[in-house]
């Protein structure tokens, strides 16, 4: 059996988490509990480039929120 996230002809979606963290997901598989489509159906390229064009900070968005000062801390 072939990876299905590997088929350079198949069809995917994006999901993205609560925490912001973007996913490759085929296309045919149900979305997982805590995820939701924010991309697709489409390609395997146009999917990769909508996660490069919009997961610009890795860290969760629970993470980030708590490192990020707030702007009555800024100088």
């Amino acid at each position: 059996m072939t990876n299905p996230f590997e088929q350079v002809d198949g069809k995917f979606l994006v999901l993205v988490n609560h925490e912001g963290q973007y996913s490759l997901w085929p296309g045919f598989a149900a979305v997982p509990n805590g995820w939701t489509q924010a991309f697709g159906l489409s390609t395997r390229e146009e999917c990769a480039a909508f996660i490069n064009e919009n997961w610009v900070d890795l860290r969760p968005r629970s993470l980030y929120a708590n490192t990020v000062p707030s702007a009555e801390h800024r100088s």
